[in-house]
């Protein structure tokens, strides 16, 4: 049996004018910017200009990712696709892909089967450039940074202490480190550089979190972009580049509407990594979803130790959101692999290993429920293979945790695999009167080392965090510098619970050891980075990309 690929389906429906779905969500021509028939932008103004109500939030986290796969996206679509067959007002708010992964790893990221957001090739693609403009904004900087130096330097920038890195939107390790201003005085002053990858990049973060264009403007101001020879902090304010970094970003802060292929309306805006950054869609889509729709769903990047604390502990802290309720979404394949079964032999009946397995869902929902103190269902993203009697232990092993499962066949089926899991939501919303207090895993007043500790041992589950020499002086140095207070984002591997990405399941009796701390002032964190974390990543042997193509008639095929 053959199936279609993500893109033959994607290219099989007829999209709805992108006019009527934003007819749904009661936004008329002149509230919406239109790209083609099947995108627009909408004013972010509209928050301060449309009445304020509160929408019910469901955050979509996972397990820790495996090569099996997960569905979280699909799942998030797939849901939102049900509650709006079971009569809901409802959104979609996602994260943008990048071309990093796009041309690299994965060809896609808009979901995936029947449930997915449309135009799929635009999405993956260029969409509306947004990712475009953030890049310019970052080298935008970067030049205002060098050319400062080489003009004269008045603010006095050590040439050594220089660490605002360029960006780019293709994953290219050659360009993690490079030495640049060669060639004679004309060219600049020779130092060492780097590129990261723009999701990765402290603009990027900074258009996540800003709530309005004036807001952006500060945070970009707050950008810091080296330190001077007596060892204070230079920023693009000091440079002045703030507002043509803002004039840049303009547009791109507008939401992108698009659509799913069931016509639900879906922001798609905004992609930071959630390894290396925060890891969730723009605070403006969010909160514009929250009032346009009744029930909005969103994500959080890779499993619920990353993306899902720091959206709780970095974007809810700082937007003041709460979610209603948590999909934590895992799959019988993803459960035995953690449990130690090979990838080739994920196909068959292996209750041992997913015994094995099952204990790093376990610990995600605990995270959820318990650290977070939120409610939550396991959406089990369901494969052919599965049998009932996987399927059963599962559910049993939640249920003693006082955490229903249900049964996701979105892929498949669309939003009609999505009725059990969406009547869920409903329940666990409906039932929550939000009164309950969202804790969160620190206080923003614990000293910076007790902070990362908080996290590495309620949510990773580590006895101790080990700071390397390079670390502590960089705490100290911060925490004179006034920075003491801000909240804390791990960069960590997303492939384990711990900072060894070959530990899979659920590990014990382990340190995560701190190497060093980066602080993102205009986005308003501070970066503490494990393992090895890197802001540029690398093409695979084979990268996507030799899969990608465009006919005679201009229809791309090989995105997934």
């Amino acid at each position: 049996m053959t199936f279609k690929s993500d893109i033959e389906i994607a290219q099989s429906v007829k999209l709805t004018d992108i006019r009527e779905i934003a007819a749904k969500l009661g936004l008329s021509e002149d509230d919406i910017d239109l790209y083609g028939k099947y995108k627009a932008k909408v004013d972010y103004n509209l928050l301060k200009e449309k009445p304020q109500k509160k929408a019910k939030l469901i955050l979509t986290t996972a397990i820790t990712p495996t090569p099996a796969g997960e569905g979280k996206t699909t799942t998030t679509i797939g849901a939102a696709d049900a509650l709006s067959r079971l009569g809901k007002k409802t959104m979609v708010a996602l994260r943008e892909p990048s071309l990093g992964p796009v041309f690299g790893i994965k060809g896609g990221a808009a979901g995936g089967g029947y449930a997915q957001v449309v135009p799929m090739e635009d999405i993956n693609l260029h969409f509306t450039g947004d990712i475009h403009a953030i890049t310019a904004a970052n080298n935008l900087l970067a030049a205002m940074v060098d050319n400062h130096i080489f003009q004269g330097n008045e603010l006095n920038i050590d040439t050594r202490r220089v660490v605002w890195r360029r960006a780019l939107d293709i994953n290219d390790r050659h360009l993690r480190f490079v030495v640049d201003g060669l060639g004679g005085r004309t060219n600049g002053v020779p130092r060492e550089d780097g590129f990261d990858i723009t999701v990765a990049s402290e603009v990027m973060a900074i258009f996540c979190l800003a709530n309005d264009i004036m807001d952006l403007k500060e945070r970009l101001a707050r950008i810091i972009v080296a330190y001077d020879r007596e060892g204070n902090p230079v920023t693009a304010g000091d440079l002045k580049a703030q507002g043509a970094m803002a004039a840049l970003l303009k547009d791109a802060l507008k939401p992108n509407l698009v659509q799913t292929l069931e016509g639900t309306p879906a922001f798609v805006h905004g992609g930071p990594f959630a390894n290396i950054a925060h890891g969730c869609n723009s605070v403006i889509a969010t909160k514009l979803a929250m009032q346009l729709a009744d029930y909005v769903v969103t994500e959080a990047g890779f499993g619920a130790d990353l993306g899902a604390e720091k959206f709780i502990d970095i974007k809810c802290r700082l937007a003041g959101l709460k979610p209603d309720a948590v999909i934590i979404v895992a799959t019988v394949r993803a459960l035995k692999y953690n449990g130690g079964l090979p990838k080739s032999e994920l196909d068959k009946e292996d209750l041992d290993a997913l015994a094995k397995g099952i204990p790093n869902l376990l610990k995600h929902v605990e995270n959820i429920t318990q650290v977070f103190k939120l409610p939550a269902v396991v959406a089990i993203n369901r494969f052919p293979q599965d049998t009932e009697a996987e399927l059963k232990l599962i559910e049993e092993k939640c249920n003693e945790l006082g955490v229903n499962v249900a049964l996701s066949e979105v892929w498949a089926k669309g939003g009609e695999g999505g009725i059990a899991l969406a009547e869920e939501l409903i329940r666990l919303t409906e039932n929550s009167d939000g009164s309950q207090e969202l804790t969160y895993a620190y206080d923003l007043d614990m000293p910076i080392k007790e902070k990362i500790r908080a996290i590495s041992q309620k949510i990773y589950g580590a006895d101790d965090v080990v700071f390397t020499d390079k670390a502590l002086r960089e705490i100290a140095n911060f925490e004179k510098l006034g920075f003491g207070n801000l909240p804390i984002c791990m960069a960590k591997t997303q492939y384990s619970l711990t900072d060894d990405p070959k530990k899979l399941g659920r590990p014990t009796g382990f340190n995560i050891t701190v190497r060093d701390i980066t602080i993102s002032a205009g986005a308003g964190f501070l970066v503490a980075l494990t393992g090895e974390i890197m802001k540029m990543p690398g093409l695979p042997k084979v990268p996507a990309a030799e899969k990608i193509d465009v006919n005679e008639k201009g229809v791309i095929s090989g995105l997934f």
